[in-house]
């Protein structure tokens, strides 16, 4: 997954869910933020930041913040890069547990859920849940890093969905290297960690994998563990 026209910036303060204050080029300008999530341990004042320049004259805010300097290395906290970057892996076949798809779909409705993949391969169908992961601490990325209803809801729909015979998977794409392992946040959201920890009973796959931040994209990298409890 590509971005066009990158910049650089210091990160100033976080004025509210959507809008940040960050420093360009010696200028303070008001930026949209790409990710709704609490991001506290990212957003620090005079951070390095990358922000993409959007050329729509009629937007209000004329840059978007796509990525966070941590410990001299990016991470990626856009929102809508990690359904297109499982999109792209999956059509590639570099997610290994499913191989290339003869038939991959996004966005697909199921029940009362809308899910972010639908494949299927070998006689096999099944839905994907696709969750970015910003969060890290000592090396274990972490997920959410709020209360997220919205995802207990989706994964306990997932293993509904397995039990009536779709093979289905939970993908975390960790938007960051260096981590070695990832673990539901459950001093956060104990009611997301249980959902998961139901699903994967269920049989519905746990999978997370990082990525490789670059400037201007981002890219699926390696499978890491998943510790439930």
């Amino acid at each position: 997954m590509k971005y066009q026209n990158i910049v650089h910036g210091k990160f100033h303060k976080r004025m509210n869910r959507f809008i940040a204050e960050v420093e360009i080029e010696g200028i303070k300008e008001r930026v949209h933020i790409k990710n709704t999530g609490r991001l506290k341990e990212l957003f620090i004042p005079e951070t390095a930041v990358l922000l993409e320049e959007s050329d729509n004259p009629d937007r209000k805010t004329k840059y978007s913040l796509v990525a966070v300097e941590k410990d001299s290395r990016w991470v990626n906290i856009d929102s809508q890069a990690p359904n297109k970057v499982a999109f792209e892996a999956m059509s590639e076949g570099e997610i290994v547990e499913f191989g290339i798809p003869t038939n991959l779909k996004r966005e697909v409705t199921y029940g009362a859920s809308r899910f972010d993949l639908y494949y299927e391969k070998d006689g096999k169908k099944g839905f994907i849940e696709v969750k970015g992961v910003t969060l890290e601490k000592d090396g274990i990325a972490m997920f959410p890093d709020a209360p997220t209803t919205r995802g207990t809801k989706h994964v306990l729909e997932l293993a509904k969905a397995q039990q009536e015979g779709y093979q289905n998977a939970i993908l975390l794409i960790v938007q960051l290297k260096g981590c070695h392992e990832f673990t539901p946040n459950r001093e956060t959201d104990p009611a997301f960690a249980d959902a998961l920890l139901l699903a994967h009973q269920a049989g519905v796959q746990i999978l997370a994998y990082d990525t490789i931040v670059v400037e201007d994209g981002l890219k699926i990298d390696h499978s890491i563990p998943v510790k439930l409890s």
